[in-house]
């Protein structure tokens, strides 16, 4: 997250007669410019805004993900068929297309331990339950969260606090 010190760093930058590329990413809608009260797009300032060429970018639909997906599929001589590559592109556009494509290893690999020339659904399957994606791990963590270590020091800084 920048504040208005970053920006206008970058904005001097950008002058510069060897001024470098500058990529952002971001997701903000009209927000607070951190540093500022003003609001803004993106949270940046209009005198950098105006300066940036805006390139909207949108999520890949299920042809894209398919395509991507047997496309990576062939790159590692795997051979997918109709009922696995729908359920990747179900796993892709649910969790994330990097561990859809993460998966077909996992799942060839199943698929070789088990004598199989390419992975069904269920080495898909196994794969998905064997390794765990970024949204399950968190949930998972929340859940469980009362029998970590952490969660111990959190509750004795809380107690420690309602002494003081």
């Amino acid at each position: 997250m920048l504040d208005i010190e970053c920006f206008s760093f970058l904005s001097r930058q950008l002058e510069n007669e060897c001024c470098p590329f500058v990529i952002l990413a971001t997701n903000r809608g009209i927000t607070t410019i951190r540093g500022t009260d003003y609001k803004s797009p993106h949270g940046m300032p209009l005198d950098l805004l105006d300066r940036l060429l805006i390139i909207p970018t949108f999520p890949y639909q299920q042809a894209d993900c398919q395509k991507i997906i047997s496309e990576r599929a062939n790159e590692e001589n795997v051979n997918l068929d109709d009922e696995t590559l729908t359920l990747l592109c179900k796993i892709a556009t649910e969790t994330s297309l990097r561990y859809a494509l993460q998966l077909i290893t996992a799942s060839s690999l199943i698929a070789k331990r088990r004598g199989a020339d390419a992975p069904a659904l269920n080495d898909v399957k196994r794969a998905f339950n064997l390794f765990i994606d970024a949204k399950r791990s968190t949930r998972y963590l929340i859940e469980f969260q009362k029998d970590y270590m952490f969660s111990e020091i959190l509750s004795t800084d809380v107690v420690m606090q309602s002494q003081a």
